[in-house]
């Protein structure tokens, strides 16, 4: 049987160690642990988690609405305690970033400041295949200018390998900038696993003179990022993935520092007017500076609990030795399979380092029903990975909580179930 060499196998389960047991993980049957690869989807919930939520619901309790300014996390600055681990984990500026709302909403916020169409320069460029939420919001905002969605976005194919590559998307700018008004690509593609060259892709758009906007969801907590450096305009993401901050938690958004004194159109609310004059109540909006400028409301305290969890976390394990960690369980998952199941699953993720994060998306060289098939029964031996039509199973082990031992017995399984 393959296994890592001896000294990186204990390292890695000394690390996975100190955190595993802060988790809860779902049983399978028998009442054992199942083996959970689906941190790509949702992530899981840690016991700091359930503490801060009830801390926050027993604050509620004893203080009604004198919570909003008095106790050790007065809810009306709350947002606070999320910065720096999101400045960390994005690699970010303080005022750059900011938890709210959710993804959608605040890619729809981002697309009706930052999508400004204007004679021939009005399309928008997204993947082939790219996630549906991110293809609902772009063709929206296209119609609701008057224009046609079926004209005005345009789709870059990927290659016969499924993958898409960076410099179609500069070879595509080249020739069609001036009549492109906006690229929106994702850090991590959802389904193949891939990840991008933003920094390559942000220069490019430059040069056209075209925004840039990512969809970060699979790429907070999973991937280096560089935000503020690489010079998109804006990105979003959720924080129930990687981050661990539970089903429907709040989402984040970044705008670059060089539009923290935006002046363009935007959509506003009551809680995006500066802070020190919030409460005087005025009709008149006066937008905080950088990202905070395009809240809406006020944060969802009880959602936003388990993501201040999930960051001191990330905080307490040093974001560099996570993904380290996440880099070798990952290829520790890959060469196991090529060594043992190549003649039944093929990789589509690219497997250079510094191409993926957690996750592996597998396909079964034999067709799909031989893949639903495979993964059924791993389902049925506890597995729990995920399904994404036509073809691809998407396993993803997460660096706070699986272990080398998971991915020896998914190994393990795989071998006998194929």
């Amino acid at each position: 049987m393959h296994r890592a060499d001896t000294a990186q196998t204990e390292a890695l389960a000394k690390q996975a160690g100190q955190f595993r047991d802060r988790f809860r993980i779902p049983t399978a049957g028998g009442g054992n642990d199942s083996i959970y690869l689906c941190s790509n989807s949702l992530g899981l919930q840690s016991k700091d988690a359930v503490e801060a939520v009830m801390a926050e619901l027993e604050r509620w309790g004893q203080m009604g609405v004198n919570g909003h300014f008095d106790g050790p996390m007065p809810w009306v600055p709350y947002q606070q305690h999320t910065v720096d681990g999101l400045a960390m984990l994005t690699g970010a500026q303080a005022h750059e970033v900011v938890a709210m709302n959710s993804l959608t909403i605040n890619l729809h916020l981002m697309l009706s400041s930052f999508y400004q169409p204007h004679s021939s320069k009005r399309k928008i460029v997204v993947e082939s295949g790219a996630f549906p939420t991110d293809r609902h919001a772009v063709d929206s905002q296209i119609a609701s200018r008057g224009l046609n969605p079926q004209k005005d976005v345009i789709e870059l194919k990927a290659r016969a390998d499924r993958l898409h590559y960076e410099e179609d998307l500069e070879q595509l700018l080249e020739q069609q900038g001036d009549d492109i008004a906006l690229v929106l690509w994702p850090g991590v593609q959802y389904n193949t696993g891939q990840v991008f060259d933003i920094a390559r892709i942000a220069r490019a758009c430059q040069r056209a003179d075209v925004a840039l906007g990512l969809d970060l969801a699979h790429a907070i907590g999973n991937v280096e990022l560089n935000l503020h450096d690489d010079g998109p305009d804006f990105a979003v993401w959720c924080s129930y993935k990687y981050l661990c901050s539970g089903p429907g938690a709040v989402a984040g958004c970044f705008v670059h520092d060089r539009h923290k004194d935006f002046d363009g159109p935007r959509l506003t609310g009551w809680w995006g007017h500066e802070e020190s004059t919030r409460f005087l109540m005025s009709p008149e909006h006066g937008a905080s500076r950088g990202v905070q400028g395009w809240q809406l409301s006020g944060l969802p305290i009880l959602s936003t609990a388990p993501l201040v969890a999930s960051l001191r976390l990330y905080a307490e394990a040093g974001w560099p030795a996570v993904r380290q960690h996440s880099l070798a369980l990952t290829n520790y998952l890959a060469t196991g399979i090529q060594q043992r199941l190549a003649n039944h699953i093929e990789i589509i993720t690219p497997l250079e380092p510094h191409r993926h994060g957690a996750q592996l998306s597998l396909r079964a060289t034999a067709g799909r029903a031989a893949g639903r098939k495979w993964f059924e029964r791993l389902q049925a031996h506890g597995v729990i990975a995920d399904w994404r039509e036509p073809d691809i199973i998407r396993v993803a082990p997460a660096p706070l909580y699986n272990t080398i031992a998971d991915v020896d017995a998914v190994l393990e399984l795989g071998e006998r179930l194929v």
